[in-house]
């Protein structure tokens, strides 16, 4: 069978179709096998490309067996869409054997047409690749946040008589991951030497965001939000952080990020406070040692009273003791505590308790649309009232309109923060 141009814009209804049809039903590997020999036998020849999955296996341990085969699915739907042009009436595009968290095709061509096997199918990789670059977050939505990347291995097979096709087709099907597996790790080494690198050279910058007295609308302060190189896909600070973990660099991208947020504030307007995102290992940095941070305090011209060191909700309330060793040794010193992304949960109000911040930030899940929600109102002025009574000052995040400035006005709430006041940018491009 001669190949087609891989498909373009112009199939767009017939993707559609296609992709209808295909998520009817997806068959498994060993539900084909008896019709992949046969046609083994009779083309002589034939290429596998295997899905490695994997990464969505965590799918299935949080949300069960079913929601798993549905992204498998929707993965195998994909398939189909982004080499739908080259796909015969005998080629299949299968989920793998039972236990496997994998997306198979099997692509059946004469031995004859060798430009297939050599320049073809490693096309037909790429363009699965791309594909499920670009609409890796729909296949794993709502199950996950976003999409891992998923590696593609190809192999091809010359029948052999002297052999079983299904042994010959199971074996290129293992060529196949061994493939996408020496394609993953690659791809983890140069991730693991792209953040060295960006952590060695410091490729870590600060942009802040203002804090703004509600009833005055003059600025209160400013949060020191971390950004990686421009341009880069590690310029968000959710993929950084993300990947610190994956590289277990946490700790030292956390340091790195501290001491770039301090460097920023150079042009700290005078009067005005530096909220500066930190974890509870903050206190092993040998940089945020008291010595040390005073030093650094001093070429900054700031004081410790002008520092809000911000901890996370979530990551306090995994470890209420070790975040109160921190608050106390860092209180101390002059340091005010903030309490980010704070809910409306009974998590929450533990955590506000527990903790006795001076400041209460509260997620813009709460803030947004507020003018418009009596549940939010409520939910907000219950927070309030805990605020005042443990001396704290709420800050609503997430600000995006003067409806919903004026409303946290209404119920009490001092500070507000969002792109209202404007986006994220450096102190001196603020002068």
């Amino acid at each position: 069978m001669s190949s087609t141009p891989l498909p373009g814009p112009s199939d767009a209804p017939k993707r559609s179709t296609e992709s209808a049809a295909a998520e009817k039903r997806i068959a498994r590997l060993g539900e084909v096998l008896r019709d992949v020999e046969a046609r083994f036998d009779t083309e002589h020849a034939l290429g596998v490309m295997v899905v490695d999955a994997g990464p969505l296996a965590s799918i299935e341990e949080s949300y069960g067996s079913a929601a798993h085969q549905r992204v498998l699915a929707l993965l195998a739907v994909e398939i189909r869409v982004a080499i739908g042009g080259h796909l015969g009436l005998d080629d299949l595009v299968v989920t793998g054997e039972t236990g496997r968290s994998e997306a198979i095709v099997i692509l059946f061509r004469s031995i004859d047409e060798g430009n297939f096997y050599g320049g073809e199918l490693p096309g037909l990789r790429r363009a699965i690749g791309a594909r499920l670059e670009g609409r890796g977050n729909r296949i794993v939505y709502p199950f996950l946040r976003s999409a891992p990347e998923l590696f593609v291995g190809i192999a091809p097979a010359i029948r052999n008589p002297n052999l079983g096709a299904v042994t010959q087709l199971r074996r290129a099907i293992d060529e196949a991951r061994r493939d996408a597996q020496l394609d993953a790790r690659i791809a983890a080494r140069r991730r693991r030497e792209q953040f060295v690198k960006l952590i060695l050279e410091g490729q870590v910058t600060s942009v802040y965001e203002p804090i703004v007295e509600v009833t005055t609308r003059t600025v209160f302060g400013y949060e020191a939000l971390a950004r990686g190189p421009e341009g880069s896909d590690l310029h968000s600070p959710l993929v950084m952080f993300s990947g610190a973990e994956q590289e277990d660099l946490v700790f030292q991208l956390d340091c790195l990020c501290r001491r770039s947020g301090l460097a920023g504030a150079l042009h700290l307007p005078a009067g005005t406070k530096l909220f500066l995102n930190m974890r509870p290992t903050a206190i092993h940095d040998p940089s945020f040692q008291p010595e040390a941070l005073c030093r650094t305090l001093e070429r900054t011209q700031l004081s410790p009273s002008d520092l809000v060191f911000e901890i996370s909700e979530q990551e306090s309330i995994e470890n209420f003791s070790m975040f109160r060793e921190v608050r106390d040794f860092y209180g101390n010193l002059g340091f005010q505590i903030a309490l980010d992304d704070t809910g409306a949960g009974y998590a929450s109000l533990e955590a506000v308790m527990e903790l006795s911040p001076e400041f209460i930030k509260v997620d813009r899940a709460f803030v947004s649309g507020i003018d418009e929600d009596p549940a939010r109102k409520e939910l907000l002025r219950a927070l309030s009232t805990v605020a005042e009574s443990i001396g704290a000052q709420i800050i609503g995040e997430g600000l995006d309109t003067l409806e919903e400035l004026s409303t946290l006005g209404e119920l009490g709430v001092r500070y507000g923060q969002g792109w209202l006041f404007g986006k994220p940018m450096p102190l001196g491009m603020r002068r």
